[in-house]
């Protein structure tokens, strides 16, 4: 099995071993929540940085603590993590939302578990950790789709992209690599991939071109 299936595998158990815990925490605590609406059912993207990182992850998953005080909900939510293994830390925050924090982690999966002091709504936050899931690759620029041998009689090659058809600064990739965020969406085709003068024709017909457009062609100025 390469390392890429294998960091599969791992994430996969992973989010397996996290849904199980809010299961049962969401259940003992706040029954009659609907676990229809936990949704972990693929990982997402986190880190667009190059390999590209995937997690597992819940957010704001919210269920009623009914007549359970909040300080009661905080130690029963402590105590079945702590039984299930998982490191537990508290926060309490103060101010305009008084809430306690609970946060549990275990083999790199982290629970957060929000007990509001005047409100019975509690919310559930889980997610794995981040793992790359593919190998980082070396971008190649794809075949032109006309060139001066095949361009169509009564066309001439895209002033644009030279006849390549796709996206001239991306390449057809549709993001750029961005040094902060990782990618960035290309500001020439706005992720539409492919040349957004001749809309990947790589080529352009002659009786079509406007004054402008003509500009860019000297054969075809006139008199010539």
């Amino acid at each position: 099995m390469s390392d890429i299936s294998q960091a599969r595998a791992e994430l996969d158990r992973l989010g397996e071993s996290l849904r199980a815990q809010l299961v049962e925490l969401i259940t003992e605590l706040t029954p009659g929540a609907d676990l229809d609406l936990l949704f972990l059912d693929e990982p997402g993207i986190v880190d667009w940085h190059e390999p590209l990182k995937y997690r597992y992850s819940a957010d704001s998953f919210r269920g009623e603590r009914a007549d359970v005080p909040a300080a009661e909900l905080v130690r029963r939510a402590e105590a079945q993590l702590t039984t299930a293994g998982w490191q537990v830390t508290e926060t309490r925050e103060t101010g305009a939302t008084e809430r306690t924090v609970v946060t549990g982690t275990r083999d790199g999966n982290t629970i957060e578990i929000q007990v509001g002091e005047h409100t019975p709504t509690v919310y559930y936050s889980g997610h794995t950790p981040a793992m790359a899931l593919q190998a980082v690759s070396t971008f190649e620029w794809p075949d032109p789709v006309k060139t001066a041998e095949t361009v169509t009689p009564g066309h001439v090659l895209c002033y644009e992209c030279d006849g390549l058809g796709w996206c001239p600064e991306c390449g057809g990739r549709g993001w750029l690599p961005d040094a902060a965020k990782g990618r960035v969406k290309c500001p020439e085709c706005h992720q539409e991939r492919v040349c957004p003068i001749c809309r990947g024709a790589g080529e352009l017909a002659i009786s079509q071109l406007s004054p402008y457009q003509r500009g860019y062609y000297p054969q075809l100025r006139e008199g010539e």
